[in-house]
């Protein structure tokens, strides 16, 4: 039986709920433009905001991956537009991701990364730009990869491949752990990296593909699935 040597992490939607972290950073950034650069906010508000970001993304596809990169590319054009310097841009980025990283931990994340701590490397892969080390959660994850990094989104299974790579791993030898049914769990599976399925809400399978064989509810159901898929220790580093 091929042995769970490391767990891959998913990170938004799986270690905290990031609507509400998107909105209030998005909300902090406004207000930093209201009254640092107010040419901006008397032609624009959060929804208008939200359609140049998703036109920026169109006109730059090989950029989709970079959600960085696509709110200082936004930010940039409204500052062009209202007159101001470029340096706008970053000053308002920094008071946004400042918010960004200031999430909510679901309540079972901590026992669950203490617990698995003692016998699996950990690791962090996301489609998003959070930082651990701002949130407080570095100290648990030997590794992380996003998909700026990487340059590419999941499904991609090469950003699995990246991080099996940089980890020194067989896709045998990882599971993935996210919430996502197209980007967690078929990505996982493209790359050959045991799929365990997130679903807090017990929603339905959502896809036409085969529903996966690993599901938790919770995170703190995931040491005991591992165990009985398994586990191994840690491999050297």
């Amino acid at each position: 039986m091929n042995r769970v040597r490391a767990v891959f992490f998913d990170l938004d939607n799986t270690l905290w709920d990031v609507h509400p972290v998107i909105v209030r950073a998005e909300h902090a950034m406004f207000d930093f433009l209201q009254h640092r650069y107010p040419a901006v906010t008397e032609r624009h508000d959060l929804d208008s905001m939200r359609a140049l970001r998703v036109q920026v993304a169109r006109e730059f596809p090989d950029r989709r991956h970079d959600f960085t990169w696509l709110r200082l590319e936004a930010l940039r054009r409204h500052a062009r537009e209202a007159g101001y310097d470029e340096s706008l841009a970053q000053a308002a980025f920094e008071v946004f991701y400042r918010a960004r990283n200031e999430v909510v931990l679901y309540d079972d994340v901590r026992t669950t990364l203490d617990q698995l701590a003692g016998d699996y490397r950990l690791f962090a892969i996301s489609n998003g730009n959070a930082d651990l080390a701002a949130i407080g959660l570095a100290q648990y994850f030997e590794a992380s990869l996003t998909a700026r990094e990487a340059g590419m989104l999941k499904p991609d299974p090469r950003i699995f491949e990246i991080l099996l790579l940089r980890a020194g791993l067989r896709a045998a030898e990882a599971a993935h752990v996210g919430d996502d049914a197209d980007a967690d769990v078929e990505g996982a599976r493209r790359a050959g990296v045991l799929p365990v399925w997130l679903n807090r809400d017990g929603a339905a399978w959502p896809l036409p593909s085969p529903a996966p064989a690993h599901v938790v509810t919770r995170l703190d159901e995931l040491p005991g699935l591992l165990a009985r898929t398994g586990p191994g220790r840690p491999a050297t580093v």
